[in-house]
């Protein structure tokens, strides 16, 4: 005796919504790994410590590094050709001036971009510092 239990005549089939779950999976996976591989680029600073105000908002940053090389928005420049950019920069959008030197850089060179930027007419200057307390040395 046999029994019939209705799927004798039907064919293999593959089921979609097994597979587009599995495929959702596979593209979320991927989009994190995209995520975590990007990479910073910045310039590594190592500021000074002092007590300062947060400032928010648009600005210009003129990174000077441990080996007094200028930048603007991390740009390398020359000491005139920055102050010339960051003038005509300034006067098109007065945004804050942010001077972020590392802790290494030669105060000269800090001292004379802050005073051709004053003569160019920068309003709006000051030194990134860490924000941590000063260490006593």
């Amino acid at each position: 005796m046999r029994l019939n239990s209705g799927y004798e005549d039907r064919k293999a089939r593959m089921e979609m919504i097994s597979l587009m779950d599995v495929m959702f999976l596979i593209l979320v996976v991927f989009v994190y790994a995209v995520f975590s591989m990007s990479v910073h680029r910045g310039l590594k600073v190592d500021l000074p410590s002092a007590r300062g105000t947060l400032l928010k908002g648009e600005r210009l940053v003129i990174t000077v590094s441990a080996d007094n090389a200028l930048a603007l928005n991390k740009e390398p420049m020359a000491l005139n050709e920055l102050v010339l950019a960051t003038v005509t920069r300034w006067r098109e959008n007065p945004v804050p001036v942010l001077i972020s030197a590392d802790r290494a850089a030669a105060l000269g060179t800090g001292i004379e971009l802050l005073g051709k930027l004053k003569n160019g007419g920068v309003e709006q200057v000051a030194f990134q510092v860490s924000g941590e307390a000063p260490t006593p040395r």
